[in-house]
């Protein structure tokens, strides 16, 4: 399909076309880790959000001065990118505490380059109103940062204007996972994938409007029902791969759900509108979307956010996947385990490096689980 392959090919390389001409004619692009750092703040400013991976990272050698292989793969990724200058395009970065691993990630940045806007945002690790107050205000100080070092005013009336366009955004893509929900869908998990990786890269109205086109051309098609099992992918960062995701499908697993920070989590939830305080708004949808393992709180929540994905794809089994040394995700499968157990739910953990390193071994274990669920 013609919108389709627009969007994978966007997705081959870290500058496309439409961000490069973006740079071109004097744009601002900031980057970013972490799903919780509010995009709309940045759309406000007139500035690119861009959601930084490491596509194809073969070696770590220049990170890893600065960072030991106990530190996950993503950040020494995204780390050795940076300092080989595959990021040049980049005029800034926003970080957040969401993990050991990303602060880190911010310490060395800070040390060891300069003349970019760098900003800190400290995410809180539980969900009350005293927590979405405290991030409320911690958004108020970026803004203000934001718009000193690129000379901009990110008025309330502004934001009122993004959130709409954020909100348009996780509408669309709503509609696109219910379109994989089918019993045979339309699209598969793969080019899923690809939508979203798209969107990390685009101005946000230019992204809205391939949705747009991607969803009319969806509607009403069906594919081959060829599959063996249909599954559903969940865990932590650095599922930003669409070979990750091929492999299963190549082998016969459709991929029909997950409960990602690249998927579902990102757009679950709009922003609701409060017209006299939108940093307020901004504080409280990212806080209460369906959580990240930095939630201590929300152990149980995340599990039956699972279940729930689960039930709406109509999964025969649930993948879930952790990069090597991440405490957070690690620590969430033990509830995940217990849930899926008591739900008769069958679950396959993979353990992996970023990117697909240990392709063989992962296929291995991919074709022994889709052999117990086959249909």
């Amino acid at each position: 399909m013609t919108v389709l392959r627009e969007l994978r090919g966007l997705t081959e390389d870290l500058l496309n076309p439409t961000l490069a001409e973006w740079k071109a004619d004097g744009g601002k692009v900031v980057g970013f880790f972490c799903c919780y750092v509010p995009e709309e703040i940045l759309h406000a400013a007139g500035i690119m959000p861009y959601r930084l991976r490491a596509p194809h990272c073969t070696q770590t050698s220049s990170a890893d001065v600065y960072m030991s292989h106990f530190n996950c793969s993503y950040v020494r990724s995204c780390l050795q990118f940076i300092y080989e200058g595959r990021f040049d395009f980049i005029d800034g970065y926003v970080f957040t505490s969401s993990c050991d691993q990303a602060r880190r990630l911010y310490d060395v940045l800070r040390e060891t380059t300069n003349g970019r806007f760098m900003h800190f945002l400290s995410v809180p690790h539980k969900v009350s109103q005293s927590s979405i107050a405290y991030y409320r205000d911690e958004l108020a100080r970026f803004r203000e940062k934001l718009g000193d070092h690129f000379g901009v005013r990110v008025r309330d009336v502004d934001l009122q204007r993004s959130i709409e366009v954020y909100n348009e955004t996780r509408k669309h893509l709503r509609a696109l996972y219910q379109l994989r929900w089918a019993d045979s869908p339309a699209i598969t998990g793969t080019d899923v994938l690809n939508a979203m990786l798209a969107g990390t890269a685009l101005p946000r109205e230019h992204y809205n409007q391939l949705l747009v086109r991607l969803l009319a051309e969806l509607q009403g098609t069906e594919r081959v029902p060829d599959y063996r099992a249909r599954l559903m992918i969940a865990g932590g960062g650095g599922c930003d791969d669409p070979a990750f995701i091929q492999t299963m499908e190549e082998m016969g697993g459709l991929v029909a759900g997950d409960s990602l920070c690249w998927g579902s989590r990102y757009f679950w939830q709009e922003t609701e509108a409060l017209e006299d305080d939108p940093l307020l708004a901004l504080a409280a949808a990212y806080l209460e979307r369906p959580a990240c393992a930095n939630m201590v709180d929300k152990v149980a929540e995340r599990s039956d956010f699972i279940k729930e994905m689960v039930r709406c794809s109509n999964a025969d089994g649930v993948v879930f996947q952790r990069l090597r040394y991440c405490d957070l995700w690690g620590g969430q499968l033990l509830d995940v385990e217990h849930k899926m157990r008591q739900s008769g739910i069958p679950l396959l953990t993979l353990e992996r490096e970023y990117g697909t390193s240990s392709a063989g071994q992962l296929r291995t274990r991919i074709q022994a689980f889709l052999e117990t669920l086959g249909r």
